[in-house]
């Protein structure tokens, strides 16, 4: 990795999943994750599964070429539905990723799954939940359960053993007071996975699995928190929990989906996080990089402000995850990009536009320029551009 390239990513920018305000927060995860990636370049980089290389196989060679929003909870069940429904009717998108566990860990409708309840939260933010998937059905709409993995403050304050405690014996926050449970548990794993069984079985034609990594910066945390090891490096325990997803979610007919930080494709696997962008390829029908031009710093891809040239970064994003996924020939998964319609003004005065009509068109003709004919799109409120043609 060129060394002059990695600190001209520290100096700046940002990459949680999803944030549109908060710059702090946000640069502060890029450059610990950055960070790794620097660290991790002293080493060669793994290309393929741990576990095999057969051919993979779709288990839905009959679905569409997704073109879809973001859908939280609450406007999955509430008034706003009606508007992000009638988006779909009257445009080219035909698919929704909801909210099926959020950010914070709630289950977002209500289940008599006792696995479910024992460890989890349910909130019937989706009062309806079958009632929601006969709607989607109707308007013939894609859909896809997102789940946040990792990243849970709920079982983490209901079971601390399946967190990181610290010395003084409380489950460890980070700076937004977000707590994250322990990927080397399998318990972890199997409620996870509980979650996304039960979304396979009311309808959902792909889980898409979110903050399936470490903490940021959990290397300088590593050695002064308690919690239970697996014997294998972070890498290893992120890849392997995706492979026993996806083997236990394929019997049921269901595509498995990773939201994955879209500079990973440009560096070297983030150890410190647990995430290599090709080994959690290799295990998934479909990857999303998130690759939001207001996440890339100055200089990317020869951008002096990527969030002002959207069609340049999408484009240099994809050129760079084309060329990280040839080591894996046949075990490519989709590729299909997270993209931005917000404006991130948190950037400052000079270095953002307001996105509109023009920068979301501008992103889809990059993707379509490279192939690609499937994306999502990202506004945390909901609230999507009006006018845009999706091709």
């Amino acid at each position: 990795m060129n060394i002059i390239f990695a600190l001209l990513l520290l100096l700046g920018g940002s990459a949680g999943h999803h944030p549109q305000s908060g710059s702090d927060q946000a640069a502060n995860m890029l450059k610990s994750a950055i960070h790794s990636a620097v660290e991790a370049s002293r080493q060669n980089e793994v290309a393929a599964s741990a576990n095999g290389s057969a051919a993979k196989t779709d288990p839905q060679t009959d679905a569409p070429k997704v073109k879809g929003v973001y859908v939280t909870a609450y406007s999955a069940g509430g008034a706003r539905m009606s508007q992000l429904l009638d988006l779909v009717d009257q445009t080219d998108l035909n698919a929704m990723v909801i909210d099926i566990k959020d950010d914070a860990g709630y289950i977002t409708y209500k289940t008599d799954n006792p696995v479910l309840i024992k460890n989890g939260h349910p909130q019937p933010f989706i009062r309806d939940i079958r009632g929601l998937m006969e709607r989607l059905k109707e308007h013939n709409v894609y859909p896809i359960a997102r789940v946040v993995v990792f990243k849970d403050t709920v079982l983490a304050k209901k079971r601390p053993d399946l967190s990181f405690v610290k010395s003084d014996g409380t489950v460890w926050k980070n700076g937004k007071g977000d707590s994250f449970v322990n990927p080397f548990s399998k318990e972890v794993w199997d409620y996870n996975v509980e979650i996304a069984k039960e979304a396979a079985k009311l309808g959902f034609k792909e889980i898409q699995f979110d903050y399936v990594r470490f903490p940021e910066g959990f290397e300088k945390r590593a050695d002064s928190l308690k919690y239970a090891k697996n014997g294998k490096t972070r890498v290893e325990t992120v890849a392997d929990f995706v492979q026993y997803a996806r083997n236990q979610l394929s019997p049921m007919g269901v595509r498995v989906s990773v939201d994955i930080f879209g500079y990973a494709a440009s560096v070297p696997a983030a150890e410190g996080i647990g995430q290599d962008f090709n080994k959690i390829s290799a295990n998934v029908d479909v990857i999303s990089p998130m690759v939001y031009p207001s996440h890339y710093t100055q200089g990317w891809f020869g951008a002096k402000d990527p969030d002002k040239e959207p069609y340049r970064t999408i484009k240099g994003s994809m050129v760079d995850t084309f060329k990280k996924l040839e080591p894996l020939k046949d075990r490519q998964p989709i590729v299909r990009p997270w993209i931005q319609d917000f404006t991130a003004s948190w950037l400052g005065s000079g270095h953002y536009v307001k996105y509109g009509k023009t920068q979301v068109e501008e992103q889809i003709r990059a993707l379509k320029d490279m192939h690609i004919d499937e994306y999502l799109l990202w506004n945390a409120t909901n609230r999507y551009t009006q006018g845009v043609v999706y091709k």
